[in-house]
Formats: structure tokens, sequence, C-alpha cells
């Protein structure tokens, strides 16, 4: 029974880069009037148990965003998440955009794009590196290997059977931290694919990142020579992510579908 001096949140889970329940990436949406505090935001997103759940609070005075977003993971907060973006976005939206402060990625917008959104994210660049203890932990046989720092290991692999066929150590992996692992090969019937990995984050394999295509689109983009791509992540989930490499950002579009809807007690 809940208690009647408990506090009550909205709560909504949205399935990003979805056009249909039970595919795309599970994110939690909490709109709040004001910040509660970090342990608290914490405590909820370990209690959501999703790979994002996401706090937004409205910003009157900021004539550049609409409202302030933090993501936190069930284990650490996150300098920056798409899908999870996109989904506060679907929950939020009145017009035709919304836009976002963040603490480290700057003001993201998201605009209606047909039936589903258009997100600007950064663009993002990294250095050849060898990798071989990440490599080692994820598994395969990856080609070239690449850093960002932030913690941004990607490597590439020669086919999609080899993505597909990932069986990462994720307790070796955790070992070395927070670093999100990007794997990626070309597609069979998409221009890339890709699988995702952040055991160090709290979130072993995330099922479509947004993120990950900041880093992604621009190096598909320069190999293949075109700025407009197809890319789809081969997670267990899946889901697939149109691209668009625009100057110094990264533009993702895809769709949204509301599964749950209801109150957060405290």
């Amino acid at each position: 029974m809940t208690s009647p001096h408990a506090t009550s949140l909205p709560f909504t889970q949205v399935d990003a880069f979805a056009d249909a329940p039970f595919a795309g990436n599970p994110a939690a949406v909490m709109p709040l009037d004001a910040w509660l505090d970090d342990a608290t935001l914490q405590a909820i997103a370990a209690e959501n148990n999703l790979s994002e759940t996401a706090f937004t609070v409205p910003t009157p005075d900021d004539p550049e965003a609409d409202y302030a977003l933090r993501w936190f993971t069930p284990t650490v907060e996150v300098k920056l998440c798409g899908h999870a973006t996109l989904a506060s976005a679907h929950v939020l939206m009145v017009g035709d955009a919304v836009r976002f402060r963040t603490r480290h990625a700057g003001v993201l917008t998201v605009r209606r794009d047909g039936e589903g959104y258009a997100m600007s994210l950064p663009a993002w660049t990294m250095e050849e590196r060898p990798l071989p203890h990440l490599a080692a932990g994820l598994g395969g046989a990856p080609v070239a290997s690449f850093w960002r720092d932030g913690g941004y290991a990607f490597f590439l692999f020669p086919d999609e059977a080899a993505i597909r066929a990932l069986d990462p150590d994720f307790a070796t992996l955790k070992g070395h931290g927070d670093v999100m692992l990007i794997a990626t090969a070309p597609g069979d019937d998409s221009d890339f694919v890709s699988r995702v990995f952040v055991p160090g984050g709290g979130v072993d394999e995330d099922p479509v990142c947004g993120s990950a295509h900041c880093l992604m689109t621009p190096f598909w983009a320069e190999r293949l020579g075109r700025t407009s791509l197809r890319a789809h992540q081969v997670s267990a989930r899946g889901g697939r992510i149109g691209c668009l490499l625009d100057g110094d950002r990264v533009v993702l579009t895809g769709p949204c579908r509301t599964v749950i809807e209801g109150r957060f007690f405290l």
C-alpha cells in the first residue's frame, strides 16, 4: 500500500528507435519540477534497471533550451545518451521541436521527422590505437581499433556475421572501468551494423546506442564517401537508425513507442 505521504513522480517508458513495442532501446523518462539530489536520481535509475533513465527540469529562463536533461544508467550518470534524449522528446514535445540543455554535450535539439524524430548530436573523431586488452575481452578478431578520450573504444570487424557472433567476457571488460566498446562492420542490408557494450557503466549490452553513432557516422561517412547512411544495431532487440553527417553534427532519425505510463512513488 502506498504511503499517503509518498512523493509521486510521473513515469513513462519509451522504446526508442523502435516502430513497435519490444524493439529498440527502452528508456525511462521522468519529468521533474526541480532537481532531486543526485543520490536519489541514481537510486531511481537503479530501481528502473534500464540502460538509461532520463530526468528533465523546465528551464523557462534559458533562451536556448526548454528543459535541462540528465541521464543515469543503473550505476552511473553519463555525459551523453542519444536514445534517452529521443525518448524524452517523444514524451515532452508539444510543437515541432524541443531543446535540451545538458551538462556535458551542450544543447541538443530534437525535431519531428515524419512519424519519427530527428536528433542533432555532436560528431566525434577518434585516433587509431591498439587496444589488445579490451579486444581480448570483447572477443572476435577486429581488423582495426580506435580510441576517443572519455572512454570510447571502437573496433572495426570484417563483416556483419562477426558482429553477430561476438560473445564478450563482461566480467573482464567491467574490470577496465566505464568504457563504451563499439563493434562495427559493413552491413548485409544496411550501410553498417554495430553492437555496443558498457559493462563498466552498468549496461552489459546497450540495445540501440545513439551516442555510439556520434563516432560511427563520421567514420563510415568517410569510409563510404557519403554523408547519408543507414545503420542497424544488431542486438537482440535491434534497431535501425538513419544517420546524416552535417558538418560537425550527426543527425540521427528514428521513431519511438510509448510502452508504459504511470507514477513512481518515493
